[in-house]
């Protein structure tokens, strides 16, 4: 392991492939990973274009993935209320995981750190995980019934 603590995020609803990679990278370079849920009140602010499962249900879910991958012990979920979290606030945090899509998020994160006379965070980027169609899977493809959690086809009829 590269860093102490690192520091994840995102809304994982309806855990997926892309999800789980994020997930393990987080693992695999961090001894401790803090995991920021987004909070069901800023999933709403995030105007997600599906329906969002309520934070406890997700925080279950990811809870279970994490006991069967035996991580659980080494996580620290926390609610996300805002695009930050503790990544801007947290003196322990050395490094963030992200995927391609929030580097300029990151890129934020460090600014406000540095502003805030913080070091900045290392941004270990996760490349998104394509689907058979070689679109990146995601929840809203899922929730559409275009690919399934694994980015399999579900009906060539919607591409």
């Amino acid at each position: 392991m590269k860093y102490e603590t690192v520091a994840v995020a995102g809304t994982f609803d309806l855990l997926h492939k892309g999800h789980k990679e994020l997930l393990s990278k987080a693992f695999e370079i961090g001894r401790t990973v803090v995991i920021g849920l987004t909070s069901k009140e800023f999933a709403r602010k995030l105007r997600k274009p599906h329906k969002v499962e309520g934070y406890v249900t997700r925080e279950n879910k990811l809870k279970e993935f994490l006991k069967r991958q035996n991580l659980l012990h080494r996580s620290h979920i926390v609610p996300l209320n805002d695009p930050y979290g503790p990544a801007i606030t947290s003196q322990d945090i050395e490094a963030l995981v992200i995927s391609e899509r929030t580097m300029p998020r990151a890129l934020e994160i460090n600014k406000i750190r540095q502003e805030r006379g913080l070091k900045p965070l290392q941004i270990v980027v996760v490349n998104m995980i394509l689907a058979e169609d070689s679109k990146p899977i995601s929840t809203t493809r899922v929730r559409r019934g275009v690919i399934n959690r694994q980015g399999r086809l579900l009906s060539r009829s919607l591409l």
